[in-house]
């Protein structure tokens, strides 16, 4: 070897048919968790319990240094510390958050990356400053397109060295359409000051999108006048079939819903134990594309379906929504699934369409049970 970067930095590729989940997923497994499903009680998600993806090392930061800039095509750039930041009008946004990878180990064949289950999902109160209100401040000019985010987290990835970076177009970045959501610079998770693993002391919010859109530790914004083809934009973070396909970018959240495992677990295999009688199912159900339209469950692993309360839509739109309904559960083993629809029609598949990176993968929920009496 002569000590190349990519020598220690492997392409994407699948899993073999016959082949487990590997010692780097693994570690990467232990490095980054999902969301306990009983944690779906919680109508905000605990910071310790909100999922967290970490592409490369959570950074060493200094808050007390920390500036962020807004440059590029801009008339006036800016360069604010956090007291100039906190001290502008702030704004708290509920909204739900998935990694666009969740779902991923389900996959056949398996891409071979962070080993999602389906809990790789969270719902948190972000206080912060308005995005628009920036760029508005530093005056974008007419010929910018694209205005791209940059964490202070570096790494390599298929060979590429690189600071994380995410772009979005003009208008999604100035919150302009009537269903375009309002993105955040966030410096507070809860109420509280952002933890160091969900980007500590700022972060990018966007409200709809999947997780890759949310960049943490942010310290620079960009206005471009040519589209961004950084390698988390153009390279990962697309809908392929194949390796040399070009592919659609990955953006907006398919509806999906949940289920609060009932009764109590098998250790090993997290099979659910449940006593005959009335059972209350419940869980979450949200959607970044639209609004959610209903959610649905079967008791028989998706032969009959039955509707369940789905609570009234409120003041957070960009947040996951309470369900519920009522099971008369009786001997035996079960398979519980719900399902969620919105109101552009779209419904979570009951087969999972495959793509190479795993992206977006909302297949339903099973939810395995027996139904024993006690002994």
């Amino acid at each position: 070897m002569d000590g190349r970067i990519g020598d220690i930095s492997a392409p994407g590729r699948l899993a073999g048919p016959a082949e487990g989940i590997s010692t780097e997923e693994l570690a990467l497994a232990t490095r980054n968790h999902g969301l306990p499903l009983e944690a779906l009680r919680y109508e905000l998600s605990p910071p310790g319990l909100h999922y967290v993806l970490v592409h490369y090392d959570i950074p060493a930061v200094d808050a007390d240094s920390w500036t962020l800039t807004v440059g590029g095509r801009v008339r006036t750039p800016l360069a604010l510390g956090l007291a100039e930041l906190r001290a502008l009008p702030a704004v708290t946004r509920r909204v739900t958050m998935e990694c666009a990878g969740n779902g991923r180990a389900l996959l056949t064949p398996r891409p071979v990356s962070q080993p999602w289950l389906v809990e790789a999902v969270g719902t948190a109160e972000w206080t912060g400053v308005p995005l628009r209100a920036l760029l508005e401040r530093a005056g974008v000019d007419p010929d910018a397109v694209d205005v791209v985010f940059t964490g202070a987290d570096h790494g390599v990835e298929r060979g590429v060295e690189q600071d994380y970076q995410r772009a979005l177009p003009l208008a999604a970045a100035l919150g302009e359409g009537p269903d375009a959501p309002e993105a955040l610079v966030a410096y507070a998770m809860n109420g509280g000051p952002l933890p160091p693993q969900h980007g500590h002391p700022l972060r990018l919010v966007v409200p709809g999108w999947y997780g890759m859109a949310h960049v943490k530790w942010l310290r620079e914004i960009t206005a471009t006048d040519t589209r961004f083809t950084g390698f988390q934009q153009d390279v990962a973070y697309r809908y392929r079939q194949s390796a040399d396909d070009l592919g659609e970018p990955v953006s907006r959240i398919a509806p999906r819903a949940l289920m609060i495992p009932p009764g109590f677990p098998d250790f090993m295999s997290r099979a659910r134990v449940v006593r005959p009688g009335p059972v209350r199912l419940e869980g979450r159900a949200w959607s970044g594309a639209a609004p959610l339209a209903a959610v649905e469950v079967s008791t028989d692993d998706g032969h009959t379906w039955h509707p369940a309360h789905l609570d009234p839509a409120d003041a957070h739109p960009w947040a996951w929504r309470h369900w519920h309904t009522d099971w008369t559960a009786t001997p035996g083993r079960h398979l519980l699934t719900p399902r969620a629809t919105d109101t552009s029609g779209t419904t979570q598949p009951l087969h999972q369409p495959w793509n190479r990176g795993g992206f977006a993968n909302n297949l339903i929920q099973r939810v395995d049970v027996l139904c024993a009496k006690a002994t």
